[in-house]
């Protein structure tokens, strides 16, 4: 059972609690030159997200490859740093027509602490352990540990449990060196600096951990045959404007016009791609289904096969 481990630096000591020089005279700024400071301050982060590409990239390939022996993409955290976990896994299915469970946010504290804060419990080790094995995580599920400080009990908790049980484990910090790294086999690090509100993660460090959450959920759904292109192909239309968006996406994919498309999306119940291979094949629902089937659902695949 993973135990916890002796975290040697001290919240003092974090770059992310150090005071800002460019922030300290905020308190008699105006509206604009506060909003000036933070737009500079912020223009920071996609250049520290840049110096973490290699080891983004090398998160995307491996998860990727877990999920495609059957594993989960999992998200554990506190505070920010878990909410934004929660809002990435949430978003998956309605992007990507993939369901709930692929894709998890566990967000220390539960459903409660997404509207009400509960910061106490990222200090406890303990809950992150019974988090995991709530999750019942295996060695073919891949879990992110998210903490800006890169020290939080919770994180390091889920870290250490993840790597005890075989599971691809993957660290996310705005600091670095931390505990967090020494117990991941991926560690990805952007450095955003001292906030504008000192020690206020939720700022750049939490703008950083969005950015590279979107490209962990993205690049993996790209992967595994998610887009065609850069259409959003497996959109759910469950709403006017995400139907208004399949439409688009079929008149993209197929060069027929609005009139067509939309035929297309109803005689396939919804189904986007079913819709295009349908279009493109000049086949029915039924055999569209079994192609795409056939080809794992990937649209490009199926469509090569069927050279068209």
């Amino acid at each position: 059972m993973a135990t916890e481990p002796e975290t040697s630096v001290a919240v003092s000591e974090l770059v992310t609690e150090q005071v800002n020089p460019a922030t300290v005279a905020i308190d008699q700024m105006n509206g604009h030159e506060i909003a000036r400071v933070m737009n500079d301050e912020d223009a920071q982060v996609a250049l520290a997200i840049k110096q973490e590409l290699s080891q983004i990239g090398l998160a995307i390939e491996a998860i990727a490859a877990r999920m495609r022996s059957g594993g989960r993409l999992l998200y554990l955290g506190a505070g920010t740093s878990g909410r934004l976990g929660v809002l990435d896994a949430s978003e998956c299915p309605p992007t990507f027509n993939v369901p709930s469970s692929l894709v998890v946010g566990c967000l220390a504290g539960g459903d409660e602490a997404i509207a009400h804060a509960s910061e106490q419990v990222e200090d406890s080790y303990e809950s992150g352990l019974a988090d995991c094995q709530r999750l019942a995580i295996t060695a073919q599920d891949s879990v992110v540990a998210l903490a800006a400080s890169g020290r939080t009990p919770y994180a390091l908790a889920a870290a250490a449990y993840a790597r005890e049980q075989g599971a691809l484990s993957i660290g996310l910090a705005c600091n670095s060196p931390s505990p967090l790294a020494e117990l991941v086999e991926i560690m990805i690090a952007p450095v955003v600096g001292p906030e504008v509100i000192t020690g206020s993660t939720r700022l750049k460090a939490g703008t950083a951990q969005k950015m590279v959450l979107n490209m962990l959920s993205t690049g993996v759904m790209v992967l595994l045959g998610k887009t065609y292109g850069n259409l959003m192909v497996d959109v759910q239309a469950t709403n006017y404007k995400l139907h208004q968006r399949a439409l688009k996406i079929v008149q993209l994919a197929t060069g027929f016009d609005p009139q067509r498309s939309e035929e297309l999306l109803q005689q396939a119940d919804g189904e986007t791609k079913t819709a295009i291979v349908m279009g493109r094949a000049q086949v029915s629902a039924q055999i569209a289904r079994e192609q795409l089937a056939t080809h794992n659902a990937i649209l490009r695949t199926t469509l090569e096969a069927l050279n068209v």
